[in-house]
């Protein structure tokens, strides 16, 4: 009887260990399944050129690279289709995955406005118009760096006039145009997009209402502030400005009084006062006078 109470004991515990053996088993095959996956490739798109912000990405600037799938990025796309005509948002390196959040929203989607994704925090998208001459002859494209002159009558004045830079090395943001009536017809005008400060913005608002806008392009590296003081006609004639004269009334000062100063009298001397004595002398009488 003990011996087969033995068996019957020996049996499951033998059961026990078989149960944990296989299931430590089955674990441990799980964990290097899993990296086995996760070390295989996927396909994914990458950017076969560098495309710049605002690109529309064509057909021959996406690619399928194979990518170790525990590094594949959040939102990577499997087929070139998925990104070709879409916008770019971000700039992307050659290389790089092309991903959702690097694209503007599909058509439909919320947000799908492509400059509010480039307008820094606590920054103004302000767009201005210009001519053909101001923004420098179609030159200026977006990451451009730009001064602005901005030309008006000096307040105060009926006749001249002043260009001066007002604001300086401004980013553009990107460069259009709008249809606009002139003389009854329509016309194209080119506009550009500047990238300010709120108090910035309020600047060139003001200025392009009051006078006439024009672009100044900035060599890349070039980002040193300057000093200027404008420019008015006289200045640009004669090389300097001519002294500024105050009209001030000058109120005519009376002229001093010529003080002639009296020679005072001298003192007149008291009058001598004189004693009568009269004399007599039996019938004759006589006085005589004594000076006191």
């Amino acid at each position: 009887m003990l011996r087969y109470k033995s068996v019957i004991v020996v049996a499951i515990l033998a059961l026990v260990f078989a149960g944990a053996a296989a299931w430590l088993t089955y674990n441990y095959l799980g964990k290097e399944k899993k990296k086995i996956v996760a070390a295989q490739p996927e396909n994914v798109v990458v950017a076969a050129t560098e495309i710049p912000i605002g690109t529309q990405i064509a057909a021959n600037q996406v690619k399928i690279a194979s990518w170790a799938r525990e590094s594949i990025p959040q939102g990577s796309m499997q087929d070139v289709n998925s990104a070709v005509g879409r916008v770019a948002i971000r700039h992307i390196n050659v290389g790089d995955s092309v991903t959702e959040q690097k694209l503007k929203p599909k058509a439909g989607a919320g947000g799908t406005g492509f400059m509010t994704y480039v307008v820094p925090t606590g920054h103004r998208a302000v767009t201005v118009a210009v001519n053909e001459v101001a923004g420098v002859g179609g030159f200026i494209t977006p990451n451009d760096r730009v001064d602005v002159v901005l030309t008006t009558q000096i307040p105060g004045s009926q006749t001249q006039n002043i260009s001066k830079i007002v604001l300086q090395n401004v980013p553009v943001l990107a460069t259009g145009q709008i249809t606009e009536q002139k003389e009854g017809k329509p016309a194209v005008v080119p506009t550009v997009t500047l990238d300010l400060v709120p108090e910035d913005a309020e600047k060139l608002v003001i200025g392009a209402s009051k006078g006439t806008l024009q672009l100044l392009l900035r060599n890349i590296a070039d980002n040193a502030p300057v000093v200027s003081r404008g420019a008015t006609i006289n200045k640009v004639l004669t090389g300097s400005e001519p002294p500024t004269v105050s009209k001030t009334t000058i109120a005519s000062t009376p002229k001093p009084r010529k003080v002639i100063k009296r020679a005072s009298k001298a003192p007149s001397a008291p009058a001598p006062s004189f004693s009568s004595v009269e004399i007599i002398k039996g019938k004759e009488r006589t006085s005589k006078q004594f000076a006191e």
